[in-house]
Formats: structure tokens, sequence, C-alpha cells
């Protein structure tokens, strides 16, 4: 359980907070996400950013590996006892009292939830303690929402009310990715129109991500992601297999480790399995993801539901040609021909097929590796994503009564 006193991770109690609109205190935003590593994979550049403009930033999160991470940025760190998979309710009603006290102790001027639990306990902790202005992001609609598990289903329908009440609020604003993922909130009739803002993505580093040449050699495919069923990583082993069979000369990597907290994490001794096989490499998660891009020439990304996809947009940041599956989130980033191929999701053969076309034509993979670097600059920087996220801010601000 989060028991939240100041003077127990060594700091000084925080401040009263002053009115929204005043100038006298900074204004703090307190970020409450799932994991440490996805505020980091996901949610760090946005927060540099807004630092940069002038907001505190705290972070309430699982703590595994990432703390001294995010301290090292200047921000600080609520350890947050929640579990995303959990269906424990004495655990979630233990994390719900913990945010619960994490939110009257810092008293921040904008509460910004990311992932489904985050959403509901923020909000009801939101709630409770009068916070001036709520930001609801979902990234995508997670395993809850997408998984036709019984127990899923049950849950989805009763979490789905509470939402409808919480996320409608004149001080909330609800982020979704893409005009997809609004279309649907708004004729399930969970969301208002009115409370919906849609930004493409979480950014990407310009700089960091940068266009390289093609390394010499065999063409190397990767997959960066969660290992997640979900993410298609089965068809693009089977995929693998398909091109051994064709002698096709390609080598296919997976780049990324198993979310343990996800029921649809492949196990690690399936992994094994697939590399011991020789079809393809499992290189596990890589922190210098720039480094594996410049060694790939093309980006795959099979998976069965995205929002808009952080490892497409870095691929194409990065003047890699993409193979992604022709799903809503995919679309945002991909266009088929253009940056890129599409293929159906769950359809190994034809996922085969675009990987065996693009490996073999170098003009090809160069001119959709340059259109997806001007569509990374025009659509996904991550500076538009804190001008657009801190405007949202600074509208729900300026509506709080005096």
């Amino acid at each position: 359980m989060l028991l939240y006193h100041p003077a127990s991770f060594g700091l000084p109690k925080p401040p009263a907070t002053q009115h929204p609109g005043s100038n006298l205190h900074k204004r703090k935003v307190l970020f409450f996400i799932g994991a440490d590593w996805y505020f980091c994979s996901h949610r760090l550049q946005l927060a540099r950013g807004l630092q940069r403009a002038g907001f505190e930033i705290v972070v309430l999160t699982h703590v595994r590996a990432d703390g001294e991470r995010i301290r090292s940025e200047g921000f600080r760190l609520i350890e947050s006892s929640l579990q995303r998979a959990s269906l424990n309710p004495i655990n979630d009603i233990k994390s719900l009292f913990g945010t619960l006290s994490a939110y009257r102790a810092e008293k921040p001027d904008v509460a910004h939830h990311v992932g489904i639990k985050p959403i509901l306990y923020g909000s009801l902790a939101s709630l409770m303690t009068s916070t001036p202005a709520m930001v609801n992001a979902f990234a995508g609609t997670g395993y809850l929402f997408n998984s036709s598990d019984r127990s899923a289903r049950a849950i989805r329908v009763v979490v789905s009310r509470f939402m409808k009440w919480l996320l409608n609020r004149g001080n909330a604003r609800v982020l979704l990715q893409s005009d997809h993922a609004r279309d649907v909130m708004v004729q399930s009739g969970m969301l208002r129109p009115d409370r919906i803002a849609v930004i493409r993505g979480s950014g990407v580093d310009l700089d960091e991500f940068a266009p390289t040449p093609e390394p010499p050699g065999t063409p190397l495919v990767v997959l960066p992601g969660r290992m997640l069923w979900d993410k298609g990583v089965g068809d693009f082993v089977k995929a693998a297999g398909i091109l051994r069979q064709r002698n096709v000369h390609v080598r296919m990597a997976l780049v990324g480790a198993p979310d343990v907290a996800n029921p649809s994490a492949i196990p690690d001794a399936q992994l094994e399995a697939w590399r011991d096989g020789g079809d393809v490499e499992w290189w596990g998660h890589q922190a210098d993801m720039p480094s594996v891009l410049a060694q790939s020439h093309i980006v795959c990304l099979p998976s069965y539901h995205e929002g808009v996809p952080k490892a497409l947009i870095e691929g194409a940041a990065s003047g890699r040609a993409l193979i992604a599956s022709d799903i809503p989130g995919c679309r945002e980033v991909v266009e088929d021909g253009k940056n890129g191929l599409l293929v159906p999701p769950g359809d190994a053969e034809t996922l085969a097929n675009a990987i065996e076309r693009l490996a073999g034509d170098r003009d090809l993979r160069q001119q959709l590796g340059n259109n997806g670097r001007r569509v990374a600059v025009e659509n996904f920087s991550i500076e538009s994503v804190v001008q657009k996220t801190q405007a949202i801010y600074e509208e729900l601000l300026a509506a709080c009564p005096a």
C-alpha cells in the first residue's frame, strides 16, 4: 500500500498550492502511470518539455528498475503499489487509498493519468481532492477492452459505466490518439465529443531518431516492442519460417522483453525456443533504440490493435521503411505505398510477401524511408505534442473558478 509521507522520501513537505491562475508558485503536474518503464519510454520526453515550459513534475508510478532515471531528470517520484494486471479487490482498494493519500498531500494543479487503472483511481482521487484539472490519456484500449476473456468482458461493462460518470466532467479532458478511437468512444456513449482531444502518438525526438545510411549486409527486419501475442509476434515468427523455406536471405529480430503484467505476454521459454530454432533472433530489451534502428533495414509491427505505435513513429523518424498491420493506429503512421506497406493482421503469408518484397528492393526501401522521415517531421515531433498538451492544461486551468 502506498502511504505517502514526504519525509519518508527525504523530501520537504510540498508547499501549499496557490490558485492555478496565480504566478506565486510553479504549477504542478502529477503524472499517474502504471509502470516506471512505461513512463520512461512513452512520457519522459513530454514531461521534459513541460518542465522546460515551467511546470513542476511529479511522477506517481509502480517502480521497478527506472526510479533513479526518473529522479535524475529532476522529477519528484512517488512509489505506487498499483498492479496493472491485478484483479484482487483488496490490492486495488489499498492502491486507491494510497493514490488518494498522494493527491491530498501533493495538491497538483493538473493530474495527468495514463492507462485504465490510473484513469479510474486518479480520477476518483482528483474528484475527492478537488484537483483543478484532469487529463486522462488512453494510449490504446488495452487488454481489458480488447480481450474476449469472460472475466474481462464482465469487468468491462462495469468499468465502462464508471468511466462515463468520471470522464465527462467539465474540468477533465480525455486524450485519444486517433480519430477512429474518438469515434468509437463517442458512438459507444462513453464520452461526449467536447471532452475529447486527439493528439497522435507520444511524440518523437527528431534529433535523437535521425536518418542514417542503411548498413551493408543481409537486410535486417526488426519488430520493436513488448513481446506480446497481441503485437503479432507469433505471425512475425511464422513469416520468418516461410521466408527460410523460400531461401530468402533476411534476418528477423525481436527487440523487446515480455511485459509480465500483461496477460498477453509471451513466456521467456517460448522466445528462447524461437531463438534457438534459428528463424528469428531475440535481442531482449534494448535501451538504445536509435542504435537498433540504425542497424535495421525494415521496421515491422504486425499488431492486432494499437493506439499510435511509438515503434513505427521512431522507425519513420529514422528513415526506415515500415511494415504494419492494416488497423486503426498503425494507419495513423503508415500510408500504404508511401512510407511503408500495410498487411492484414494475423496473415503470416502476406506479411512474409511484404518482407520479401522490401528485402529485395533497396531503392523502394530508400523511397519509403525518406517519405517516412517527412511524415514524422510533419506530424509527430515531440515539440508538437508538448505544445498541444500544454494548451489543454492552460485551457482547463483558465476555466477554474477563482
